[in-house]
C-alpha cells in the first residue's frame, strides 16, 4: 500500500491530509450528534414538570442550557416565561436556528472536502499525463516502461481521490438528514413547552387552616414563585 501511495507522486499529500481531516470530522460528528446528546430522553418531560410546580430558578435553567441543545432550546423558552405566546415563539425559533447552526458545525468543511477530493486526483491525473508525454518526447515511444510510471502515477491519484470523496459526501448527507430529523424532535418539544407554559401552575397545597391561593396567570403564564 505504502508504494502505491508513493508511485502517485507527490499530488498524493494533499488527497491524504484531506482524508484524515474528513475522517476526523466524521468521528466528532458522530460522537456530538449522538441521540442522547442532542435530545436526552425525558428531559421535555421534566422542564414540563418544573414549568407547572413553578420550580424554575436561575440555577435549572442554566444547568438546564448547558446540558444539551434541546436543553438550549427549552432554557430559551424558560427565561422569557410570562410574555406573550408569540413573543415566546419568536425567541424559540431565532434560538433554534443558532442550535441548529452549532449542530452543523464542519459539516460545510465536510461537503467541501467531498467536492475538491476528486480534483485534487484530477490534478494528479494531469500532472502523471505530462510526465508521460515528457518522457515520450525524451524518450520515444518505444520504450514502454518510461509511459508506464506517468500511466501509473494517474490513475492512482484519480482512485485515491474518489475514495475520499465518495465517503465524505456520503457522511455529510447522513449527518445533514440526522440534524433535520433532530429539528423536527426539538420542534415538537418545543410546542409542548408552549402549551405548558400557558397552563396554571400547580399550586403548593395550604397550611392547615389557611385558604388555598387561586393561580395567578400574566399573559398566560404563571407568575413564578417570589415575583
Amino acid at each position: 500500500m505504502l508504494d502505491i501511495l508513493i508511485a502517485g507522486g507527490w499530488p498524493m499529500l494533499p488527497i491524504l491530509l484531506t482524508s484524515a481531516l474528513a475522517l476526523a470530522i466524521i468521528l466528532e460528528r458522530f460522537w456530538s450528534l449522538r441521540r442522547s446528546a442532542v435530545l436526552p430522553p425525558g428531559l421535555g418531560e421534566q422542564v414540563r414538570v418544573w414549568v407547572r410546580a413553578a420550580k424554575l430558578d436561575p440555577a435549572h435553567i442554566d444547568l438546564l442550557a448547558a446540558g444539551s441543545p434541546l436543553g438550549q432550546l427549552l432554557a430559551a423558552a424558560v427565561r422569557v416565561r410570562g410574555k406573550p405566546r408569540e413573543f415566546v415563539k419568536e425567541r424559540l425559533e431565532d434560538s433554534g436556528r443558532h442550535v441548529v447552526h452549532r449542530m452543523q458545525r464542519y459539516l460545510n468543511t465536510l461537503g467541501t472536502i467531498a467536492l475538491i477530493a476528486p480534483l485534487l486526483g484530477l490534478l494528479g491525473t494531469v500532472i502523471g499525463l505530462i510526465k508521460m508525454f515528457l518522457a515520450v518526447m525524451v524518450h520515444g515511444a518505444g520504450d514502454p516502461t518510461k509511459m508506464a510510471g506517468g500511466i501509473g502515477e494517474a490513475l492512482i491519484c484519480t482512485a485515491t481521490g474518489l475514495v475520499v470523496a465518495i465517503p465524505a459526501y456520503i457522511f455529510h448527507r447522513y449527518f445533514r438528514n440526522r440534524i433535520d430529523g433532530y429539528a423536527v424532535d426539538m420542534e415538537q418539544e418545543a410546542i409542548l413547552l408552549l402549551d405548558a407554559l400557558d397552563a396554571p401552575a400547580e399550586q403548593p397545597a395550604a397550611q392547615s387552616g389557611a385558604k388555598t391561593a387561586a393561580p395567578v396567570r400574566v399573559h398566560g403564564t404563571p407568575a413564578p414563585a417570589g415575583r
